[in-house]
């Protein structure tokens, strides 16, 4: 399956980021998994925040699921990030089941499906 991780960046130490990052991609990808990541644009500065978000959203287009890291909630871009794949019908994963939030994200335009989220 192909997912893509998401969580907090913007504001946060880079090692740091870098290393929750790793942790799940390494995680997911000895479950056989083809993952892409945000962390992966922390090289690349001097973007506005919605420039990140334009190429976050192309990366979801490519994947099936969405994998939310237990800070996403924190993070105003992993939110957006959540709703869009919910909007686009991805499933919808959570390191930490304890962060899912029953009303959120919201479901629009699917009358005849609803998003998938279950356990990775």
């Amino acid at each position: 399956m192909k997912i893509y991780i998401s969580g907090a960046i913007t504001g946060h130490d880079e090692e740091a980021v870098l290393s929750k990052f790793g942790k799940a991609f390494l995680a997911l990808k000895e479950k056989g998994h083809s993952l892409m990541s945000p962390d992966s644009l922390v090289n690349f500065k001097g973007f506005e925040h919605e420039d990140y978000m334009h190429i976050c959203y192309a990366m979801i287009d490519v994947c099936d699921a969405i994998y939310m890291l237990k800070d996403w909630q924190t993070s105003r871009g992993a939110r957006m990030e959540l709703q869009y794949a919910a909007d686009y019908q991805k499933q919808i994963f959570y390191e930490d089941e304890e962060t899912r939030e029953k009303n959120f994200p919201i479901i629009y335009g699917h009358p005849d499906t609803k998003c998938l989220e279950t356990k990775l």
